[in-house]
């Protein structure tokens, strides 16, 4: 399965501008960049909406932490359980 892929604020703006500056051609625009054409629409819809507020990203500061912690815990946990194998490893070379 393929993953989202996540753009940028600064990603979306510059191609809403491409699109501006091409006359309103997303599908060039989009065709050119490697978007779905509805994506592009969508983030143009916006950025029309909202000017200078448009893109402001998803989750809220909590979520964000949230998911933070939880990608921290597990390079963590990670880390303990790779030191617990090394060090099972040199005791038996050891004896």
């Amino acid at each position: 399965m393929e993953q989202r892929r996540k753009y940028t604020q600064e990603f979306k703006q510059e191609a809403v501008q491409l699109t501006k500056q091409a006359g309103g051609a997303i599908t060039q625009v989009a065709r050119d960049l490697g978007l779905n054409a509805a994506m592009l629409g969508r983030w143009c819809r916006e950025a029309g909406r909202r000017k200078h507020q448009a893109f402001p990203g998803t989750g809220t500061p909590h979520d964000q932490e949230l998911a933070r912690l939880k990608r921290e815990l597990a390079l963590v946990t990670w880390e303990r359980d790779f030191l617990k194998e090394a060090a099972a490893f040199f005791a038996k070379t050891s004896r």
